[in-house]
């Protein structure tokens, strides 16, 4: 993975994949695919979120591969996808389509998986001629669909004007992050996972947010600071799960019960103690676990059908 300085042992080293593609989207900008897995398998595809890469899910790719075609792509402009001048909610949607596309075979239905903005890219596809052809259900991990920055509890201070104006400005600072030093580690793990949080998961999360160039981070910040994605929310009618850590700082509690209240067919909400915002790296099995849950009753053809 050029640019990435991920860990190479352990679970959340990312595995290599069966196979590589490069998927053109609808206005050119070309996006890094990986599929792992069996070919003949339950599909799922894996969207990741602001400032990571295929990746972060690496544990979940090395639990489902070994009976599902996993797919999971870069988001334009992370891990191995070029930046793309064109940033926003459309290009997310886009993005989806394009890579449900040329991954699948025509009405095959697989679940679909999202983290923070991968899940963000779910609500905007929702209405999509090609994921609604292709999505059987979803899983929504740590998320919101608007007001991401007035809800964040990132800046330690009462909600208000000032909050969500500073609270803007880290997370849509220009600043590079640097190498990831000790001190890093521990900014990182305060904004965004739980302090419960081991060791090896941190430095996981540290090496892949750290390797998003700061250009690419900060123009989607500003995606993220305008977010309005809840006519998504009503449009996603496929069966949805949502998963969230008590103590996510990024998207607190609050944007999934408003989530679980506004979609048409929830199928559960998991409000996982004391986890923060990265949940795939935090509770691996339990997200892993929650995919297949979906896979079962919803994307496996039934015999006799």
């Amino acid at each position: 993975m050029s640019r990435l300085t991920h860990v190479t042992s352990g679970p959340y080293a990312p595995p290599a994949a069966a196979r590589e593609l490069t998927v053109t989207s609808a206005d050119g900008a070309r996006l890094h695919v990986e599929v792992h897995g069996p070919d003949d398998a339950p599909a799922v595809v894996l969207a990741h979120g602001w400032t990571c890469s295929t990746a972060f899910w690496a544990a979940q790719i090395r639990e489902l591969a070994t009976d599902h075609r996993v797919i999971a792509y870069d988001q334009r402009g992370h891990g191995r996808s070029p930046a793309s001048p064109s940033c926003g909610t459309e290009q997310l949607a886009d993005d989806l389509e394009a890579v449900l596309r040329a991954t699948l075979a025509p009405a095959e239905r697989v679940v679909v998986a999202g983290h923070s903005m991968g899940a963000m890219t779910v609500l905007a596809a929702a209405g999509r001629p090609a994921f609604r052809e292709h999505a059987a259900a979803v899983l929504l991990c740590s998320t919101g669909a608007s007001r991401l920055v007035a809800e964040s509890t990132v800046v330690p201070m009462r909600p208000g004007r000032a909050r969500t104006w500073l609270t803007g400005q880290v997370l849509g600072s220009r600043a590079p992050l640097g190498p990831v030093t000790p001190l890093a580690r521990r900014i990182l793990k305060y904004a965004t996972m739980g302090p419960g949080s081991a060791p090896h998961m941190v430095e996981a999360c540290a090496r892949i947010v750290h390797a998003c160039p700061r250009g690419v981070r900060h123009a989607w910040s500003r995606v993220l600071d305008r977010l309005d994605l809840d006519h998504g929310v009503t449009e996603l009618k496929v069966p949805a799960a949502v998963v969230v850590g008590t103590a996510d700082r990024l998207t607190p509690p609050v944007h999934a019960r408003s989530l679980a209240a506004a979609l048409p067919t929830c199928v559960g909400l998991t409000e996982l103690p004391g986890l923060g915002h990265m949940t795939p790296v935090e509770a691996p099995e339990l997200v892993s676990a929650r995919i297949r849950e979906l896979v079962v009753a919803y994307a496996q053809i039934k015999e006799g059908a």
